[in-house]
């Protein structure tokens, strides 16, 4: 197991902080640019700009992986008439997923269903871009195909345009999602470059250059023009690796103070290989996670719900806990919203030698847990210490169609958790992990984790009420510090609160276990103290095959109906 995601991430800061200069030059267009005649009311025109004439690359040589450049070329789809606005869903994981178009004329809204197999998963439209780069002679080097998230990196090229998106900011790529909404306003671009980060081209430093257009089965979809940009490439040299590039860490994804402390646990850890860390690394968000023109403008901050927001979600409630405990008689109205949890079946599953605080020579079965919220309301937890104690008393608050609380009950505590990678409150008793027997029958290992409550997943923002900006989405905006005196934690709907196997408590101790089948439950709620609409779907399970020999113990995991993620 390596740090390798590590330097990822460190990529993705370059590649976030050119997309969001990239934006800036496509707002200085003239008013009304853009704009097509004889456009149909409803119906979004579409067209590939070009943010720069030129760009520069960086080429990396990470020890131990291929070298080469991520090709982000400041390509952008460019919207003008009517918003382009997808919702795509899959009704179980036993059906595909389904992408229908969303076309608004005022308050007219059709849906037109994309062909059967274009899109596959919530990431985006696949194939959508291609790009073929040629070397200073004339002869092409290389050519890529890559796939549009409408939500990636978008900006305003107008200044009549609406002043924020109200649409999500990224594409899911959790596994298990069953519901997204993908968009960009009318007046807007997004970038069209989603950089693969296992995926890099193989140019040496030197001049280069690049033209890019639409594949042309989307050019006939969206009635796009085959227009197709050229920009110049020059790609420099740079070396990789060592304390100072995991120290850049620290500008993080949301380019605001949120990241400066998000990174300083596993910028430390990285830098004394101390501990491992997953695609998210210790507390950043599954990328990409905000749009990295709100990140260079300094808005990488809560949004809102209010007038002018068409998602439908409620009235957030207050991002701060309450001054102070409540008092008077606890209550919760008979028809009052309530949240619904569900956990999803357990994912990037490996044997590892442990994290913080394991056994060394022991072998552990690591996995990811998730468990979210269906709706219609979100799960709010406040928690207000004492002087002097350890623990914090935990309430959950229920709130009415506008807003305003109505309700609360005593659920527990909360816990300061000082483990690498943690550093924050958890609440208590929020799921629990169970390995079970073939037959089901045996629990053969368990632990229960207390959770920071953090929106990390957008798993279906198509239910009800689905919140589209969630303020929390890193464990570092919402989970307190040592010295808080009181925090709230919120899991809003639509989201779900990923914990990754490379956290200390995501995995079971099976050295002495025999080879064999096994059952990776995933329980929510487990004892019950949260309300809820429903309370029967908080389990979910995953089957695993366990082989191999002491101190080489393997897994192999089968598909989860048609999802063949392990």
């Amino acid at each position: 197991m390596t740090s390798q995601p590590d330097r990822k991430n460190l990529k993705r800061v370059a590649f976030a902080a050119g997309a969001a200069l990239a934006v800036v030059a496509v707002a200085g267009a003239a008013p009304g640019a853009g704009a097509a005649p004889q456009a149909k009311p409803g119906v979004p025109q579409l067209k590939l700009i070009a943010a720069s004439k030129s760009v520069t690359l960086d080429r990396w040589d990470w020890e131990g992986e291929p070298p080469g450049v991520f090709l982000d070329l400041g390509t952008y789809v460019q919207v003008e008439n009517a918003p382009l606005e997808f919702q795509v869903t899959r009704a179980s994981y036993k059906t595909p997923v389904v992408a229908r178009q969303v076309l608004r004329d005022g308050t007219k809204v059709k849906k037109k269903t994309l062909p059967a197999g274009l899109v596959q998963d919530f990431s985006g439209l696949p194939g959508f871009l291609e790009v073929s780069v040629t070397d200073a002679a004339g002869k092409e080097v290389a050519t890529t195909k890559g796939t549009f998230c409408p939500n990636n990196a978008s900006g305003r090229v107008r200044p009549d345009a609406p002043a924020t998106s109200h649409y999500p900011e990224s594409c899911p790529t959790n596994p298990f999602t069953l519901g997204s909404v993908w968009g960009v306003e009318k007046g807007w671009a997004a970038n069209s470059s989603t950089v693969d980060y296992d995926e890099r081209v193989d140019l040496p430093a030197g001049e280069y250059t690049a033209e890019v257009g639409v594949a042309k089965k989307y050019r006939d979809l969206f009635g796009m023009p085959d227009e197709r940009p050229t920009v110049k490439v020059t790609v420099r040299q740079q070396s990789g690796g060592g304390e100072g590039a995991a120290g850049l860490r620290s500008s993080s994804a949301h380019g605001s103070a949120h990241g400066e402390h998000a990174a300083h646990g596993q910028h430390a850890a990285h830098a004394s290989g101390g501990h491992h860390y997953g695609p998210r690394g210790a507390d950043a968000p599954t990328p990409p996670a905000l749009s990295h023109a709100l990140e260079d403008r300094g808005l990488a901050h809560h949004l809102g719900d209010g007038a002018g927001h068409t998602d439908g979600s409620r009235v957030a409630p207050a991002l701060k806990a309450a001054a102070k405990a409540p008092t008077g008689r606890a209550g919760v109205p008979a028809n009052v919203p309530k949240p619904d949890l569900r956990s999803l079946p357990a994912w990037d599953i490996a044997v590892t030698d442990g994290e913080d605080g394991d056994v060394p020579g022991k072998d552990y079965l690591a996995f990811s847990a998730n468990v979210w919220n269906a709706g219609p309301a979100p799960l709010v937890v406040d928690g207000f210490r004492s002087p002097g104690e350890d623990l914090m008393d935990a309430y959950q608050y229920f709130y009415d169609a506008a807003g305003k609380q109505v309700g609360y009950t005593p659920t527990g505590t909360m816990e300061w958790d000082p483990r690498v990678g943690h550093e924050h409150w958890h609440f208590t008793d929020f799921a629990s992990y169970r390995l079970l027997s073939e037959d089901k029958s045996k629990e053969v290992r368990s632990g229960k984790e207390a959770f920071c409550l953090a929106n990390t997943d957008a798993v279906d923002y198509t239910v009800k009420n689905a919140n589209w900006h969630p303020y929390n989405t890193d464990l570092s905006t919402a989970c307190g510090q040592q010295n808080s005196i009181s925090v709230r934690e919120v899991l809003d709907v639509g989201s779900g609160d990923t914990y990754t196997q490379y956290r200390p408590g995501q995995s079971f101790d099976i050295t002495d276990l025999p080879n064999g089948t096994y059952y990776i439950e995933v329980l929510a709620n487990p004892a019950n103290r949260l309300q809820e609409t429903n309370l029967k779907n908080n389990v979910s399970l995953r089957k695993v095959v366990l082989g191999g020999t002491p101190g080489a113990r393997t897994v192999s995991v089968p598909p989860y109906e048609l999802i063949n993620t392990p």
